[in-house]
């Protein structure tokens, strides 16, 4: 067994309105534009949903989820981007902000300033009309595919 080799275990919320949008996260990180889902890394010692909530206040201004329910696991290999030697493991929930949204929507994409404090913003995107090239990562990508089968139906 080749201990040099890890899993990587990313948690995200998928949010959808009552408009079938869905809340994307646009983000600059390690030098590049990212458009992905809210949500991030699980910490050692963390359940998956203790890691989405606290992923969501982290991001969302101390907002608060529920109704957290499973969506999808990756279920094929998937080489980590930014770690060598390392497998990605996503796991998707559908999931809804509790109260009041706490934190600022935008009507458009990168909504901050590249090398500013705030490096990060939300918006609301139409699932019909959200492409996979819209997304930056390939798990992601398979999900929108996987949310526009079920909405667009």
């Amino acid at each position: 067994m080749n201990r040099n080799k890890q899993f990587i275990i990313r948690v995200y919320g998928l949010v959808i309105n009552k408009n079938h949008e869905l809340l994307v996260s646009d983000e600059f990180e390690l030098g590049m534009k990212i458009t992905k889902f809210p949500g991030g890394g699980l910490e050692f010692g963390e359940g998956l949903t203790e890691c989405l909530k606290r992923e969501f206040r982290e991001e969302c201004q101390q907002q608060e989820i529920t109704n957290i329910r499973h969506y999808y696991t990756t279920d094929f290999y998937q080489q980590a981007l930014f770690y060598k030697n390392a497998q990605l493991i996503s796991v998707y929930y559908l999931v809804d902000l509790k109260g009041p949204v706490n934190f600022k929507i935008s009507k458009e994409a990168f909504d901050f300033e590249i090398g500013g404090k705030q490096t990060q913003s939300f918006r609301w995107v139409k699932i019909k009309d959200l492409k996979e090239d819209d997304i930056t990562f390939a798990i992601d990508k398979f999900v929108v595919k996987k949310l526009k089968l079920e909405f667009d139906a």
